[in-house]
């Protein structure tokens, strides 16, 4: 019996792969990592993890003023935050954690209708004597943010 014109369809190891089939790898490879970068998030964090750590300090120092009976201050800059307490009728800075000055993450901006750094103070009962609203920024994106009379960081 003859050969009768047929070849085997069986690929040996030295034909390699197609074009197409390379192109199909590279198309996969490609749709994966596209996968990967969109889920990883950004080191430097998001804008309302900034805003949500902030809310908890500002909850703690209105919660020192009225247990510890001393009017407690905020203050917001471009950069970071901060705490001051007033003791012997002066206004200290606090510089134990959570209260502690604080920057912003990296790239962040609090950018506020007037210029500089913003103060408020609690009292005693943990009143404010004004609101504050300021927008966090970074790359285009932004996240306004207001503390209320009573305390409350609502974003």
């Amino acid at each position: 019996m003859g050969d009768c014109g047929f070849t085997p369809i069986r690929r040996s190891a030295e034909h390699g792969f197609t074009l197409v089939e390379l192109m199909v790898v590279i198309v996969i490879i490609g749709l994966m990592s596209g996968a990967v970068l969109l889920t990883m998030s950004d080191p430097r964090g998001r804008l309302s993890d900034d805003a949500d750590r902030f809310a908890g300090r500002v909850r703690a120092a209105h919660d020192r003023a009225v247990v510890l009976g001393r009017p407690v201050a905020l203050w917001v800059s471009p950069t970071g935050y901060g705490f001051e307490e007033r003791t012997g009728g002066r206004w200290q800075s606090l510089d134990q954690k959570p209260l502690g000055a604080t920057d912003w993450s990296s790239g962040a901006r609090a950018e506020a209708p007037q210029q500089g750094r913003q103060r408020l103070y609690f009292d005693t009962i943990g009143r404010a004597d004004q609101p504050m609203a300021f927008t966090l920024t970074r790359d285009g994106r932004s996240l306004p943010v207001t503390v209320g009379l009573d305390g409350r960081v609502a974003r």
